[in-house]
């Protein structure tokens, strides 16, 4: 059979049923011929967020794959892998190469040597006959390990050739877990503590592990903070929550972790960024992690356990189980203190997020929605810049999954791309992106992507007239030229590309703008609710 038709019989038998892609690559065609659906994007960046976010919401057993032309179409993406791998999400990105006599002459953009350094594992389909070892190697390395991208690229004129057999067998998916000795030690080290903190990463969402964290903090009566790809990990209404951190965090994050005398990082890599949480030195670190490179690459490590976080903590559990007994400890105190550092800092903050200010604050737009949606239903994304660290430190995840946080590398509009493929793997959530005017700027037109594809999501925009974080970095430029200056009506865009679009300016419409809004989505129409507000330069951040 010909290259395409094999390969798209292969990602049947990995239980792929969506093919993400811009034009023009025979594989889109082979893949409708194969009823597999086909999603096109305004652009080639949207299409691999929407995998990016696929993978996420199935846990990797849905892979998210994205194909693409060659040579612009594979430049183009590469900031969407590039994207994928710095948030270690695994997708299969399979972009279009130059017909193999000249893949590797002049000029001709070659994806397996540009983006070696982006993705798990990179090869070209150079022959058909080698189709099923390749797509084996391809999707064994999605399944298995760290997440990341892995990419296949498909010679445009290997895609029409004849030759392919598919001996083919869906790639093995395995766990592992911790040697039994640094087991033992991180669990003497963790039940002698006086005061242990726990730090959990994105490893909880991946391994499922949401029972044995919440299980562990129980048992040993510990705090627990997220980072922002860890959040909605641990139900952040618990007693012994403290809330996620990235840039801004509640102040309980900081104050339990600098008065801790022991870290737990579980399933998570510590990686030192401008957007993430600073670790305090001088701590006893224990460190659980299914890649061993992040070991002390940040945070000096006093035990490892290597490997998947569910079978780390249910080893570390039985462990604790056997030095303290089966019951759990008295968490009354520690949640005692948790609820106060909370309230006293939530109610500094009260002013801004019920304020009726005009024009309004973003603080009130986010407390509002968050008031007013199902929390425990919805699936909600931030974008870079403010909208990222006004949302996160206010909004309580309740269930797992329900909220989609990222800050390895923050492009502005991530969000609109991680919404919609939330919204196909999720139908039933209400999918909510929060962003900025700044963000609507890269990836706006891709709202017609939802339209068109019937995507009924909320994308909520604070639309402040400025690119706000810039303000006290760039006076002159400014004051001079208007630099950081933005303008446009995007409710009215919205509308024309055949969305519900509403602009709201008072704090009386908050609520029911919101309303009319999942209304509107429910119906089937997404929706683009553009809330006119302050330049807020306010976070609540505590380096």
């Amino acid at each position: 059979m010909k290259t395409c038709d094999a390969i798209v019989e292969i990602l049947k038998r990995e239980g792929v049923e969506v093919l993400f892609g811009y034009p023009r690559n025979a594989l889109l065609e082979a893949a409708a011929e194969g009823n597999i659906r086909t999603i096109i994007p305004r652009q080639e960046r949207i299409g691999l967020h929407m995998a990016d976010a696929y993978s996420r919401l199935t846990k990797g057993e849905k892979i998210g794959v994205f194909t693409c032309q060659h040579g612009p179409g594979a430049e183009v993406a590469y900031a969407g892998v590039a994207q994928a791998f710095g948030e270690s999400v695994p997708i299969l990105f399979m972009p279009g190469g130059y017909a193999t006599p000249i893949a590797h002459v002049g000029r001709n953009y070659n994806s397996v040597r540009n983006m070696a350094q982006i993705t798990k594992v990179a090869e070209p389909l150079n022959f058909p006959a080698h189709t099923s070892a390749v797509m084996r190697r391809a999707f064994t390395a999605l399944r298995n390990g760290r997440g990341g991208p892995a990419l296949v690229e498909l010679p445009f004129d290997v895609l029409e050739q004849e030759g392919a057999e598919v001996d083919y067998q869906p790639a093995l998916r395995t766990k592992f877990g911790p040697d039994g000795e640094s087991v033992a030690r991180a669990a003497q080290l963790l039940c002698a503590a006086k005061r242990p903190v726990i730090y959990a990463g994105q490893g909880i969402h991946w391994a499922s592990a949401y029972a044995e964290l919440r299980e562990l903090a129980e048992l040993l009566a510990i705090p627990v903070c997220t980072s922002l790809p860890g959040k909605s990990s641990f139900d952040e209404t618990h007693p012994l929550a403290l809330g996620s951190g990235g840039a801004a965090m509640p102040y309980a994050v900081r104050h339990f972790l600098e008065e801790s005398d022991l870290i737990l990082g579980a399933g998570c890599s510590f990686t030192s960024t401008a957007f993430g949480i600073r670790m305090p030195t001088g701590k006893t670190v224990i460190h659980a992690t299914l890649d061993p490179i992040e070991l002390n690459r940040a945070v000096a490590t006093d035990v490892a356990l290597i490997g998947d976080a569910r079978l780390s903590l249910r080893a570390l559990i039985e462990a604790c189980k056997a030095i303290v007994g089966g019951t759990p400890r008295d968490a009354s105190a520690v949640a005692a203190q948790i609820k106060s550092v909370s309230d006293d800092w939530l109610a500094k903050w009260m002013p801004k997020l019920t304020s009726n200010q005009v024009p309004i604050t973003p603080y009130r737009v986010l407390w509002d929605l968050q008031h007013t949606v199902d929390v425990a239903n919805t699936i909600i994304t931030h974008d870079a810049g403010s909208p990222r660290d006004q949302l996160t430190p206010f909004w309580k995840t309740t269930a797992p999954h329900t909220f989609l946080g990222w800050g390895k590398t923050t492009q502005l509009g991530y969000g609109l791309g991680l919404a919609l493929g939330a919204k196909l793997a999720c139908p039933d959530k209400l999918c909510i992106n929060v962003w900025g005017d700044a963000a609507i700027g890269f990836t706006g037109m891709d709202f017609e992507t939802a339209v068109r594809e019937r995507l009924p999501i909320m994308s909520i925009l604070l639309n402040n007239s400025s690119m706000a974080m810039e303000l006290s970095i760039m006076p002159t430029a400014t004051e001079k030229y208007r630099s950081t200056d933005i303008g446009g009506n995007y409710a009215q865009f919205a509308q024309a590309l055949g969305g519900h679009g509403e602009r709201i300016t008072t704090v009386e419409e908050i609520i029911p703008a919101i309303r009319r809004g999942i209304a509107a989505t429910q119906a089937g129409k997404p929706v683009l609710l553009e809330f006119m507000t302050s330049q807020e330069q306010d976070f609540s951040r505590y380096p």
